[in-house]
């Protein structure tokens, strides 16, 4: 293909903006404070970093190299750097089709008209930093919001030596930057031959990453202030039960001295004080702070109930969902961009105009989405949301940079880069490209196996409206059965495709032989 034969963005600051707007998505909002918290504040911090240098940034390059150089969706990226791998894209473009199918009930409360009024990706990559920054204002002013900051920072080592911590921390990189869902390399076949995509590659990587913490902040703030309500609350009850059941004079236990006169009245009144310990909770700001909510809950739960505690909640309220709607129109324009490129690559496809092609997948994503809004609809969000482009994007990103390490090969990669920017990559990024994020890889690739196998049969948390509380619940036999095709079925994509161009290669080498022995005969 020319050079000059596709579209290209207005400026670079476009793609730089388009690529900020795709990549800070609801998961620096929801997912990355939750595994913050679930891995002990600062103890994710720490691989998550690492992972970010080791793996995040030189992929987040790797991608945009591929996609300015071939000009191509992510089929025809992968099917012209080796044939057989035309089945990876095919793997990219189904892990993003799962993500729009469940990202459409997140963002089924946007206006359509709301979403027209804002015009190519300016606004919806600004907005929410507006928005994030009132909050940081804000929550950093509530009452306890430096109990959840100092939480957020303070690391339990431990998780260090935990597996899960890493493999979680790699796949936050992967699904915060969009690694493997072909999207990059889509937005990539639209620039300038000689765009600076290495510069673009560390400024968006670092951009995405400074959200997610950025986030983190007011998350734990909110968190700090939700926490310590709870709290003085439960420290309440316990002081209004102990003055009631003691006889005790209003003033003679304060907030601050329940706990020493628990231990008091147990030591003056043991049997009477006995007698309380069932109904006695254990007030601790710890165990408040280390609760974690995962995903929906977080976005739509906690910050609802901190903000209704807020003084103008009505205010709140609005900005931190028109917040949430910026960050998924975002999100999903890329993972739509992530699907018509490479499709509109094909010739057969190549006649459809952008608005019938573009109009074709929102319906189709639309009607498949309607799933979702059953009442079995948050049953199947959460099997899409764990399973649907956690180990695909695993698989993907490995057979990338092994497919541009060693079958396109490194010398190769590099001349290509220099005819772009010209000038070669450094040894940084060969180091990685060659070593060790394959390695990396690998062993968690390995790692989020055996962790599968031994986990034993998958868990998720149902609501026990008896009980009135969430709990582990495992998956029948026929969500089991649907995990493990979600699973199975972006990755297939690989080696079927490749099964089939063999087949198809061997069928026309023996029309080939047998027309010449046809000729021979005749002659």
């Amino acid at each position: 293909m020319a050079k000059d034969a596709r579209d290209n963005w207005e400026s670079p600051m476009q793609f730089v903006m388009a690529c900020v707007s795709y990549a800070v998505g609801l998961g620096n909002v929801w997912r990355f404070p939750y595994l913050c918290q679930m891995h002990g504040g600062g103890g994710f911090l720490i691989p998550y970093l690492v992972m970010l240098l080791l793996e995040g940034v030189p992929l987040f390059y790797l991608e945009l190299a591929i996609g300015q150089k071939m000009r191509l969706g992510s089929i025809g990226a992968w099917t012209a750097i080796c044939p057989y791998l035309g089945g990876l894209g095919l793997a990219s473009v189904v892990t993003s089709m799962y993500l729009c199918l469940y990202y459409n009930i997140i963002n089924a409360w946007s206006f359509w008209y709301l979403f027209h009024s804002f015009q190519v990706v300016y606004f919806t990559a600004t907005f929410p930093y507006v928005v994030l920054l009132i909050y940081l204002i804000r929550g950093m002013t509530l009452h306890g919001a430096l109990n959840g900051v100092k939480y957020m920072f303070t690391p339990k080592m431990e998780e260090l030596a935990n597996p899960t911590t890493w493999i979680n921390a790699a796949t936050q990189i992967f699904f915060s930057l969009g690694l493997g869902f072909g999207s990059l390399i889509a937005f990539a076949s639209y620039n300038q031959y000689h765009n600076n995509f290495e510069r673009q590659a560390i400024i968006v990587s670092l951009i995405n990453s400074g959200t997610s913490i950025f986030a983190s902040l007011v998350t734990f703030a909110i968190y700090g202030f939700k926490a310590t309500i709870n709290y003085e609350n439960c420290l309440e009850r316990t002081r209004t039960l102990l003055l009631n059941s003691f006889n005790l004079a209003e003033d003679s236990i304060i907030i601050s001295n329940v706990f020493e006169m628990i231990e008091k009245l147990n030591t003056t009144f043991p049997e009477q004080f006995a007698e309380l310990s069932n109904k006695l909770e254990d007030c601790n700001l710890e165990n408040e702070l280390s609760t974690a909510v995962e995903g929906t809950g977080l976005a739509f739960i906690v910050y609802s109930e901190a903000i209704k505690n807020m003084p103008l909640s009505q205010l709140w309220s609005v900005l931190y969902f028109f917040m949430l709607l910026m960050l998924g129109m975002g999100s999903m324009l890329g993972n739509i961009t992530a699907i018509t490129t490479p499709l509109r690559d094909f010739k057969f496809l190549s006649s459809i105009s952008n608005e019938a092609l573009n109009g074709f997948v929102c319906v189709l994503c639309l009607l498949l989405g309607l799933g979702f809004t059953t009442r079995s609809g948050n049953y199947w969000f959460t099997m899409f949301n764990d399973y649907g482009a956690t180990f695909s994007l695993l698989l993907i990103v490995l057979i990338e940079v092994i497919t541009v390490s060693y079958i396109y090969g490194i010398k190769r990669f590099e001349k290509d880069i220099e005819d772009m920017l010209g000038h070669r990559p450094n040894w940084f990024w060969k180091i990685m490209w060659g070593g060790i994020s394959p390695l990396l890889l690998i062993s968690l690739f390995l790692f989020y196996v055996i962790n599968y196998i031994q986990g034993g049969t998958p868990t998720y948390q149902a609501w026990n409206k008896d009980l009135g509380k969430t709990e582990q619940t495992e998956y029948p036999l026929f969500g089991q059965a649907f995990i493990g095709l979600l699973l199975v079925s972006s990755v297939s994509c690989v080696p079927l495709t490749a099964l089939y161009i063999f087949c198809q290669r061997r069928k026309h080498a023996q029309r080939h032989k047998q027309q010449r022995t046809v000729n021979t005969v005749a002659a």
